[in-house]
């Protein structure tokens, strides 16, 4: 147990005082004497000695002062956080090349199912969100409670052109910042493209806070889950994400899913985007592309050396998927892998109502042995 406010303390000095003060006055009393000719007749006639009585009331009030001194301390533990209590943020690839038919019926179908029974799987106090990532990464859901919401966004993604793998991370770092303020946002001027521009929208330095050199920061409850079939095609690399997730404390599990071998790329009407990049349910969309010939069919495989990397810097874990039932099974056991977290929780409003109670049970005795005693 630890204190977040340990010079509240001195205020217990109080009750030491009080204390010292009800003794005094008790032994200022002066007793009065009369005499009887038979004191053994007076014992029997006032029955058992019940004194007890008249500081048991003090006592207690005075403990209860001291729990409430000791409430205003803050009392702290830390306990452990379990996976079910934290937040997901699922950031899917809807690049064109999920729908490569290696996987079936395409990997962007069998990647829904999957995520599917694992929204389904989770219990209700857990905060899931969706980021979803081609061209460009979007938080499509803010981490919520609600999974209907969730998978009626999810039944609505749509491909598109490239795959921006480095972009979903800082996104689901963006929406991991909104939901604990204990997470900075991230920081798109310390994020470089592959060509080493900025991805700052002014091209102004960065303002963010940052951690003091040699601290390691705080691991945050909340995890990133990122789904992807491809390597990254544009904008920050993931290694460059990675580090800011890092230094956020923010964990990222990729999964690569798909085959080495990828075979025709054959969409349903609802997964194919428009040309313009925007999906028709406000979901990034698109063709299928990221170039021409050859170099768009390096794209189409899992860059697992990147993946690897991501999950290294961040301490999460790299998990590998080829099929559908493999996926599930990633999906399904992947809270198995997360390691628990310890947070600290107040425990003052306890110990504030342990006091109240104490001083209730106080003055009711106190008034109720006084109205027998009268």
């Amino acid at each position: 147990m630890s204190l977040d406010q340990p010079s509240l303390l001195l205020g217990l000095l109080a009750v030491p005082v009080l204390l010292g003060a009800y003794v005094w006055q008790l032994r200022r009393r002066r007793p009065t004497a009369v005499r009887y000719s038979n004191v053994a007749l007076v014992r029997i006639a006032a029955g058992p000695s019940r004194r007890w009585r008249r500081h048991l009331p003090i006592g207690i009030v005075l403990a209860s002062l001291g729990v409430l001194g000791f409430a205003s301390a803050r009392p702290q533990v830390q306990t452990d956080v379990p996976v079910d209590s934290a937040s997901v943020i699922l950031a899917l690839d809807v690049s064109g090349s999920m729908c490569s038919t290696d996987v079936d019926p395409n990997r962007l179908s069998a990647a829904q199912a999957a995520v599917r029974t694992f929204i389904d799987g989770q219990g209700d106090q857990t905060k899931i969100g969706l980021v979803v990532f081609s061209g460009f990464a979007q938080l499509a859901v803010a981490p919520t409670t609600n999974h209907d919401d969730l998978l009626t966004a999810l039944d609505s993604v749509t491909t598109g052109r490239g795959t921006t793998i480095g972009a979903a991370i800082l996104t689901a770092i963006d929406a991991i910042a909104e939901l604990d303020p204990a997470v900075r946002p991230s920081d798109r001027a310390d994020a470089p493209a592959p060509d080493g521009s900025s991805l700052s929208p002014t091209g102004s330095p960065s303002t963010a806070p940052t951690a003091p050199a040699g601290t390691k920061p705080a691991t945050a409850p909340e995890i990133v889950i990122l789904l992807t079939d491809g390597a990254n095609t544009r904008g920050v690399t993931p290694e460059a994400a990675a580090v800011q997730a890092a230094a956020r404390g923010v964990r990222v599990y990729p999964i690569g899913f798909g085959t080495t071998q990828p075979k025709q790329m054959v969409c349903s009407p609802n997964q194919v985007g428009t040309l313009d990049g925007q999906g028709p349910r406000g979901v990034p969309g698109g063709g299928f592309g990221g170039g021409g010939g050859q170099a768009v069919r390096n794209f189409l495989v899992v860059d697992e050396g990147a993946l690897k990397t991501v999950a290294a810097t961040t301490g999460g874990e790299y998990f590998a998927a080829t099929d559908a039932n493999q996926l599930n099974t990633v999906l399904t056991d992947l809270p198995k892998h997360v390691t628990v977290q310890k947070q600290d929780v107040d425990l003052s409003v306890g110990f504030t109502i342990a006091a109240a109670l104490l001083l209730l049970v106080g003055l009711g005795l106190s008034i109720r042995w006084s109205t027998l005693s009268g």
